[in-house]
C-alpha cells in the first residue's frame, strides 16, 4: 500500500502560481511513477502530468505544456507540480496517483490522494 496526501492547493488570481506537494508514506516511493490529474465540477478526472521512477522522464497534458513543472525528490518521497501562469480553466481538485508504469490513463493508477483544490480567479 502507498499512501499519498497531497497539499498545496488555495485560491489564486489569474497569472498567479501556486505550488503542489504530495507526500508518499508505505511502499518504496522509488518504484512508482508518479502522476498528477484535476477533476472540474462536472468534468471526467483529466491527466495533467507524469513523472518517470527516477525523474527522468516527465510528460504533460498539452494545456499545461510550457506551465507546469512535474518533480520529485525520492529522497524525501515526494512529488511536486509547479504550476504558473494560472488561468481560471485551471480550476479543479488536484490529485497525485502512483503507479507501476508511466501512463495518462487514471485507470493505470494503483494508489490515489484524497486531492486538493485548486481555485483560479479572473
Amino acid at each position: 500500500q502507498v499512501q499519498l496526501v497531497e497539499s498545496g492547493g488555495g485560491l489564486v488570481q489569474a497569472g498567479g502560481s501556486l505550488r503542489l506537494s504530495c507526500a508518499a508514506s508505505g511502499r518504496t516511493f522509488s518504484n512508482y511513477a508518479m502522476s498528477w490529474f484535476r477533476q472540474a465540477p462536472g468534468k471526467e478526472r483529466e491527466f495533467v502530468a507524469g513523472i518517470s521512477w527516477s525523474g527522468a522522464m516527465t510528460y504533460y497534458a498539452d494545456s499545461v505544456k510550457g506551465r507546469f513543472t512535474i518533480s520529485r525528490d525520492n529522497a524525501k518521497n515526494t512529488v511536486f507540480l509547479q504550476m504558473n501562469s494560472l488561468e481560471p480553466e485551471d480550476t479543479a481538485v488536484y490529485y497525485c496517483a502512483a503507479g507501476a508504469t508511466n501512463s495518462r490513463r487514471y485507470g493505470n493508477y494503483n494508489y490515489w490522494g484524497q486531492g486538493t483544490q485548486v481555485t483560479v480567479s479572473s
